[in-house]
């Protein structure tokens, strides 16, 4: 009898998947931690695309790590996870996406993590796939020990594609509440992290790569408006029973309004027929009058605040007029008045609506309303003074705003120069010259595009699909030679290297040239 304990039991649970889930399994076996200290658990939640026959060829393969499980059609991740649970037997836990997948040391170096400091949770970079957002804020401070709800973004970090202590799970009899289709994963994520001793997060690698399938045929993406509704108000009572905390409570309750309640009034509230918007705008019009505090309320963005506003004293016709106007026009236009900026959504100071003006009030994020509507060009040109330069333009949905100090784009440790805005689109020249002054080494140096207005600042990365029409140059300034180029960074950012040509490169060059090397 075989008595090993795994390190990890990663469950997988399954239903129409493919060709993802080849890779899926893939990333699993190709971990190197090793197949001798996993165990997975894979559930075939009724597959007809293949995928049961998938799983068996890798069960074939590798016999001794891999079990499946066989179920009629569920409707949902809930109960095939439970089940897996039912069945593992490893030290921890992990619940992986049947169209997701690991980056190779994911499991190796989250074991170590939670060993090294007896975290029951741990929380591994996550990365987004075919034009899936992930919310990076609980990422952005750094790796972290001591991750609460309270004090840290954990509240916008509440997927269960973390690892799990099993004991914990097991201790506190942890499991998804199967009556939702969808977020399941979050009062089952909410519960651990509030029983754990430690919940630790990882950032300095891509563990796991989130993928958004080409059809969005990701549960979260084809869950039903009402439905989601339903799964909406079952996941934000059960959160209000578990969180009590105040600053917690308020983090989560911002999440869910921002993000859930959010998703229930944008394209699915356009796409949705008649009744079912009535029966959303009567739903978030519930949740509000439960959970929403005035703090809360002014700790939304201005989409959503105003369109929960409007779901509270409006009309379905008034929320879909809002909808629609977002989707076109996003945050334009913006309306300044005095010292604030309001977004002139329909229903703004509109005759006979009773509609706070603090609704529309998008001072805070002012100079934050989508700046980049699409790729960057990036090539090689001459500024208006006819020298050398880098050009870059993009487009934008909207012009300079009333009191904003000139827009300008910055080359990290380089330099900082003027951005033409107009309706359409922006457009910059940063002179060769200038680039090859700042801090010249071979580094990645990161162009963003900052702007102030209305007493706040913010920059934003440039980004880019393309930069091969800046490649390499040479370049010279007195007697001195310079390689330049633009380069994209690992999320489409737009960046230069900067290469200085010296006699020692060029004999090394050469030496190895003759050499054949």
């Amino acid at each position: 009898m075989d008595e090993r304990v795994p390190d990890v039991t990663v469950i997988v649970a399954v239903y129409n998947t493919m060709p993802y889930l080849t890779d899926c399994l893939a990333s699993v076996f190709a971990q190197t931690i090793g197949a001798d200290r996993l165990q997975v658990i894979a559930i075939d939640d009724g597959s007809t695309d293949g995928g049961g026959a998938e799983l068996d060829a890798w069960a074939a393969r590798f016999p001794a790590t891999l079990t499946v499980l066989r179920q009629p059609n569920s409707g949902g991740p809930a109960g095939p996870s439970n089940r897996g649970l039912e069945h593992a037997t490893g030290r921890y836990v992990f619940f992986l996406g049947a169209d997701d997948r690991f980056g190779p040391e994911a499991l190796a170096r989250l074991v170590a993590a939670a060993d090294e400091t007896q975290a029951d949770v741990v929380l591994g970079r996550m990365v987004g796939g075919g034009g899936r957002r992930v919310d990076q804020s609980v990422f952005a401070g750094g790796d972290r020990d001591d991750l609460t709800l309270a004090g840290s973004p954990l509240a916008w970090a509440l997927s269960n594609t973390k690892l799990f202590r099993r004991a914990l799970l097991e201790e506190h009899r942890i499991r998804f509440p199967e009556e939702m289709t969808s977020c399941s994963d979050q009062p089952f994520t909410i519960r651990a992290v509030l029983a754990a001793r430690r919940v630790a997060v990882r950032t300095g690698y891509d563990f796991y790569h989130a993928i958004r399938r080409t059809d969005s045929s990701n549960i979260t993406f084809r869950t039903p408006v009402t439905r989601l509704l339903h799964d909406t108000e079952r996941l934000m009572a059960l959160a209000a029973g578990l969180v009590t905390d105040p600053q917690a409570r308020h983090n989560v309750l911002v999440r869910h309004f921002s993000w859930e309640v959010g998703k229930l009034l944008g394209e699915r509230f356009l796409a949705a027929a008649p009744d079912e918007r009535l029966a959303v705008q009567q739903g978030v019009g519930r949740l509000a009058g439960a959970y929403l505090t005035e703090a809360v309320r002014r700790a939304l963005p201005v989409r959503h605040r105003a369109a929960i506003g409007v779901a509270e004293r409006g009309t379905p016709d008034d929320l879909l007029a809002l909808a629609r106007h977002y989707a076109e026009h996003r945050l334009s236009p913006a309306v300044a008045d005095r010292d604030r900026y309001y977004v002139a959504f329909p229903g703004f100071r509109a005759a006979g609506r009773d509609f706070p003006d603090a609704w529309f009030d998008v001072t805070a994020e002012a100079v934050k309303i989508d700046q980049q509507d699409g790729p960057a060009s990036v090539r090689w040109g001459r500024d208006a003074a006819g020298r050398a330069a880098l050009l870059l333009s993009w487009p934008t949905r909207i012009p300079s705003q009333q009191g904003e100090t000139a827009p300008v784009v910055r080359v990290r440790r380089g330099p900082s120069v003027p951005v033409a805005l107009d309706r359409a689109a922006a457009a910059a020249a940063i002179p060769v010259d200038d680039l090859v002054r700042g801090e010249s080494h071979r580094r990645f140096r990161d162009i963003t595009f900052a702007r102030r207005a209305g007493g706040h600042s913010a920059r934003y990365p440039v980004t880019a699909a393309d930069v091969s029409g800046a490649g390499r140059r040479l370049h010279r300034i007195g007697a001195s030679l310079y390689l330049v180029n633009a380069a994209r960074g690992a999320d489409g950012q737009v960046g230069v290297e900067v290469r200085p040509i010296t006699v020692r490169r060029i004999a090394a060059r050469l030496r190895r040239t003759l050499s054949g090397r």
